[in-house]
């Protein structure tokens, strides 16, 4: 599917991938509705991004989803690419994952994407036509220790994703799965982590592989949403994981 003219939902939309995710988007045509808990930041950036609709929700919230898609289709009277972006990740080791917060998470991380697909499912399918793309991470292709709890999460994102893909592929919906790499944006800095766990890289190890930035992503989402595969890979050396 082409992107121009197209009505897009981008959720997370108020900083790094999201933000140059509709950025891009808008740069090919695209009118885009920008979601997140941040209606100041939201605001600012629809300021510079013509035919946006800036809508704060939070994406943990199912009764805020379903209003969000509403005022997204009330707006514009279609939806035709819904991008979920949203997420927040979380470091434990299995023996300390903390039952309360993991859920929070898996709220956020699969449930929230879960109910945005259940909204604009049944209006693609009036349309005939629709993409979703499902943003996991490369941590769900790997066994990385601390990154147990948040790598099933985004598993079972892509996993529900590919399904869905196979039960909407007589409908005109295609439903896609991306795995980025780690990114430049302030992901790390709000991710959960019990009793502190931080990651320490040596970036003059030759195996080491620096992070993306959010543009590059971005770019791997449009790609995924013009050639409607199953899964994108932020690099091609994660099929061999």
């Amino acid at each position: 599917m082409t992107v121009k003219n197209r009505v897009v939902i981008v959720t997370g939309a108020s900083a790094g991938i999201g933000k140059a995710t509709a950025e891009l988007l808008t740069r090919n045509g695209a009118k885009v509705a920008l979601v997140a808990r941040s209606k100041d930041k939201l605001d600012k950036l629809s300021k510079i991004l013509p035919d946006s609709l800036p809508i704060a929700c939070d994406m943990a919230n199912e009764n805020q989803i379903k209003n969000m898609v509403k005022k997204v289709f009330e707006h514009y009277g279609r939806i035709d690419i819904l991008i979920n972006n949203a997420g927040q990740g979380y470091d434990a080791m299995i023996e300390d994952i903390n039952t309360g917060s993991i859920r929070k998470i898996f709220e956020l991380d699969f449930i929230g994407p879960l109910v945005a697909m259940q909204q604009v499912i049944p209006i693609m399918k009036r349309q005939a036509k629709g993409s979703i793309i499902n943003v996991s991470s490369g941590t769900a292709l790997m066994h990385l220790p601390n990154m147990g709890g948040y790598a099933s999460i985004k598993s079972a994102l892509a996993h529900m994703s590919l399904t869905a893909r196979e039960e909407l592929k007589n409908s005109g919906i295609t439903v896609s799965i991306i795995y980025p790499y780690m990114t430049n944006t302030d992901f790390e800095k709000n991710t959960i982590k019990e009793k502190k766990q931080e990651w320490n890289f040596d970036e003059n190890d030759p195996d080491f592989k620096p992070p993306d930035s959010p543009e590059y992503v971005a770019e791997k989402i449009v790609d995924l949403i013009n050639n409607g595969a199953p899964e994108m890979y932020a690099h091609d050396w994660f099929k061999n994981l």
